[in-house]
Order: C-alpha cells, then sequence, then structure tokens
C-alpha cells in the first residue's frame, strides 16, 4: 500500500524533508462519529496546488475549508484517500513524524495570532527555530530580526505581544510561520480580525510570498479577492464545486514516498 512505503524497520523515525511547495491531494475524505451518524466535514476531494500558487479556499461555515487546511497540514488525519505534501505522503506519517515534518514543511498563519503572551515578539518568531533546529543559535535572533523588518515591525521585537495592534501581531505570526523558510504557507482566516487596509496588506504580502515561489494556500471569507490570488476554490458540503483554474479531468500519479 502506499502509506506503508513511507516507512522502514531500519530508521522508523526518520523525517523526510521538505523537497518543494507542491500539494496533491487524492480522494481525501475526513468524516467525524455524530450520535445521528457520521458526517463528511471533507467528502473526497482531488487537488493539485504548485510551487508559486496563492489559492483561496471560500465557502460557508461548515463547508469543509479548515478541515481540508488540517489535512494538509497533518494536523488532522484522513479516513481515506491519499494526501502528498512537498514530495511527503502526510498520511502514511507516524505521529512521532509530523511535529518535525511539520515544523520544516509547514508555516501556519491563524486568525486569533496565537503568539506566546509571556514572550516577545522576536522570541515567539525564533520558537520553530529551536524547535526544529533549523538554524545555529546564534544566527535565530537575527534571522527574526530580517524577518520582522520585512513584516515593518523590527521596531517591535522586544515587547511582548500584547502591546501591538491585531495587524502588528498578525504580522509577527506570519514571521513565525517563514522563520523555518517552508515551501509551504497554509493560513486559516488571517484576516478574519483585521480591518480592510490591513487585510488588504496581509494579502499583498502573501501574493510578494507566492511570486517567490512558495505556495500559499488561504482559508477566507472574504470574496473580493481576485486582485490577489491566483486560484480559488469554492467549497460545498466537503466537495470542490468550483476552481477558478480547473486541472485536468485526469489525475496524476503521486509520489511513491516520503523523503
Amino acid at each position: 500500500m502506499f502509506g506503508s512505503q513511507v516507512h522502514t524497520r531500519r530508521r522508523p523515525r526518520a523525517v523526510p524533508v521538505a523537497v518543494d511547495g507542491t500539494i496533491r491531494v487524492r480522494g481525501a475524505v475526513k468524516t467525524y462519529p455524530l450520535p445521528a451518524g457520521e458526517v463528511a466535514a471533507v467528502a473526497g476531494i482531488d487537488l493539485d496546488v504548485d510551487p508559486g500558487e496563492f489559492v483561496a479556499v471560500v465557502g460557508r461555515s461548515g463547508s469543509g475549508k479548515t478541515t481540508l487546511i488540517n489535512l494538509l497540514a497533518g494536523i488532522d488525519r484522513a479516513t481515506s484517500g491519499q494526501i502528498v505534501v512537498a514530495s511527503t505522503a502526510v498520511h502514511g506519517l507516524r505521529e512521532s513524524q509530523l511535529a518535525a515534518w511539520r515544523g520544516r514543511t509547514i508555516g501556519l498563519v491563524f486568525q486569533f495570532f496565537q503568539l506566546l503572551p509571556t514572550l516577545t515578539v522576536a522570541e515567539n518568531v525564533m520558537i520553530p527555530m529551536d524547535f526544529c533546529a533549523t538554524f545555529p543559535v546564534r544566527e535565530r535572533r537575527p534571522r527574526a530580526l530580517r524577518l520582522l523588518a520585512r513584516m515593518g515591525i523590527v521596531e517591535q521585537a522586544d515587547k511582548l505581544p500584547s502591546s501591538l495592534s491585531g495587524g502588528q501581531q498578525q504580522r509577527a505570526a506570519i514571521a513565525r510561520a517563514l522563520a523555518n523558510d517552508p515551501p509551504i504557507l497554509l493560513a486559516d482566516e488571517p484576516t478574519g480580525n483585521l480591518d480592510s487596509h490591513t487585510a488588504d496588506t496581509m494579502l499583498s504580502l502573501f501574493r510578494e510570498l507566492a511570486a517567490e515561489g512558495k505556495t500559499v494556500v488561504m482559508v477566507t471569507h472574504e470574496r473580493d479577492i481576485s486582485a490577489y490570488v491566483t486560484r480559488q476554490l469554492t467549497l460545498v458540503d466537503g466537495r470542490v464545486t468550483d476552481d477558478s483554474a480547473a486541472r485536468p479531468a485526469v489525475a496524476q500519479p503521486l509520489v511513491r514516498g516520503a523523503r
């Protein structure tokens, strides 16, 4: 089976290294048990996303948008189907592998920022580097400051998140998501708590990152985003009902294992 090729007995804890920002999903299903029976939050999605795409996933509440993002990040497990992200069969990874893989491969941006309140902004940005040891210790703070400078908030580096505005906190959260230079950014309603001007700034930043080659997949309720994204998917009841840059009907073969 596909998943069995991800692991070997000789190296059970090997963590795949991200190769690129390609996403391939085949027949992804995620069901949840309810007293009245199972409900499918994602109901058989096929999806291809290439490096450099900025994809917006839209749909009403309960359409499966966040579940799809969580499946791509390995936060949720698919009930069935194949999910290959950055050349890694995520559906086949063990729990002991997922966190390290995610830390090196995926940058996550959330609606409510999720910055640690007792750490400074710079320390928050350094957390992924500390966890994955992707950069030598002496390089981590300088890198954090460079990322904050790109976000336009380097002067806030040694302040606590509570002293920043919502827009500044979201910029700090994006800097943290970029800390390990992941090939893929997944954002769940990143503009949901921002005013329209700040939201436009965030969308422009995501567009720039995609132009630099990163894959950006964003869940959003925003409708007027065509000026920023390269592609828009609409989900209804866990299925893709519209794709503004539709792929060929014949699915491409998936990779044959994790690296």
